[in-house]
C-alpha cells in the first residue's frame, strides 16, 4: 500500500517539475524581435514518419511478440488561427496486420493485412501562445476525416482482396469517417523548423478495418469457394468448419490504429513576415 502511495506522489511530483519547466520556458521565451506578430494565417508545413498499430477483433490484447506493427507517414499543413490554435490536415499512409494464431481465438485462424490512406482535417491547441516563442510546447489536438478500407488475406500463397468477397455476407462501406485524437510535444531546433513526437488514436465509424465483425453466415449464400474458404479459416488447421451464427467477431466495439510518429514542422510564415524576410535579405542603401 505504502509503494503505491509513494509511486503516486513520485508521479505528481515528476509532473510538477515538467510543468514548472514548461512554464520556465513561457516565461523566458520572448519573441526574438521583440516586436508582436499577428499569428492569424501564418502557415506551417509538416511531415511525420513512424509506426501504426492494429486494434480490433483480430487482436485480444497486448502480445509484445506479435503487435503486428506497421509503418505510418503524414504530410500536411498548419495554419495558424490564433496564439494557441491552429486548423491542421494531412493525408496520412497506414499499414497495420494482425493473425489470430498469435490471439486466444486461435481456433478461429482468421489473418489479415492491409495498407490504407487516410485524409484528416482538425484543430491543433498549443499550450504556449504563438508570440512567446517558447522552446517546448506541448499541444492537444483532434479532427475528422476518412479511410479506404482495403483488407487482404493470404491464401495459396497469393494475397486476396476480401471486402468484395462479402466474408460474413455483408457489403460494407469502403470510406468510413475516423476520428482522430491525439497528444504531442514539438521542440523548437531553428527560427522555422521545429521537431517532435505525437501519438495519437484514430476511431474508424465502421467495424471492418480488419474484415471482421459479427458471426459466421451461411456458406451457402456467400458468391464463391474462394469467400467460403476465406470466410471459415478453420478446416485449414484441422478444425471442423464452424456453424453459421457462431462468433467470427463483436461488433460491441469498432475498430481503431494507433500513431506514433517523430514530426518535423517547417513554419512558411505569413504576408507579413516574408516582407519583413525580403527587407533583411535586401537592405537598401
Amino acid at each position: 500500500m505504502r509503494s503505491e502511495l509513494y509511486l503516486k506522489y513520485a508521479v505528481l511530483n515528476a509532473l510538477i517539475l515538467v510543468f514548472s519547466f514548461l512554464t520556465a520556458q513561457e516565461a523566458a521565451a520572448q519573441n526574438r524581435s521583440g516586436k508582436y506578430i499577428n499569428p492569424f494565417g501564418v502557415m506551417s508545413v509538416t511531415a511525420g514518419a513512424g509506426v501504426a498499430y492494429y486494434m480490433g477483433d483480430l487482436s485480444d490484447g497486448v502480445n509484445m511478440k506479435h503487435l503486428g506493427l506497421g509503418p505510418s507517414i503524414s504530410v500536411g499543413g498548419l495554419y495558424r488561427l490564433t496564439e494557441h490554435v491552429s486548423a491542421r490536415g494531412e493525408l496520412r499512409f497506414y499499414k497495420v496486420s494482425a493473425d489470430q494464431k498469435y490471439s486466444k481465438n486461435a481456433q478461429n485462424n482468421l489473418s489479415f493485412k492491409t495498407f490504407n490512406p487516410d485524409i484528416n482535417l482538425g484543430i491543433q491547441a498549443e499550450l504556449f501562445s504563438f508570440n512567446s516563442q517558447p522552446r517546448v510546447n506541448p499541444y492537444l489536438f483532434g479532427g475528422l476525416g476518412f479511410t479506404l478500407l482495403n483488407p487482404k488475406a493470404k491464401i495459396d500463397g497469393e494475397w486476396v482482396n476480401l471486402a468484395p468477397l462479402t466474408t460474413e455476407g455483408v457489403k460494407y462501406k469502403r470510406l468510413p469517417l475516423v476520428f482522430t485524437a491525439g497528444i504531442g510535444v514539438s521542440i523548437k531546433t531553428t527560427e522555422r523548423l521545429s521537431l517532435g513526437l505525437e501519438l495519437c488514436n484514430n476511431f474508424v465509424n465502421s467495424d471492418y478495418l480488419d474484415d471482421v465483425s459479427t458471426v459466421y453466415p451461411n456458406p451457402d449464400q456467400l458468391p464463391s469457394d474462394l469467400a467460403r474458404r476465406l470466410s471459415d479459416r478453420s478446416p485449414e488447421i484441422g478444425l471442423d468448419p464452424r456453424q453459421p451464427g457462431w462468433n467470427r467477431g463483436s461488433a460491441k466495439n469498432k475498430d481503431s490504429y494507433l500513431f506514433l510518429q517523430v514530426r518535423g514542422t517547417y513554419s512558411i510564415g505569413n504576408r507579413m513576415q516574408a516582407k519583413e524576410r525580403r527587407k533583411t535579405r535586401c537592405p537598401k542603401f
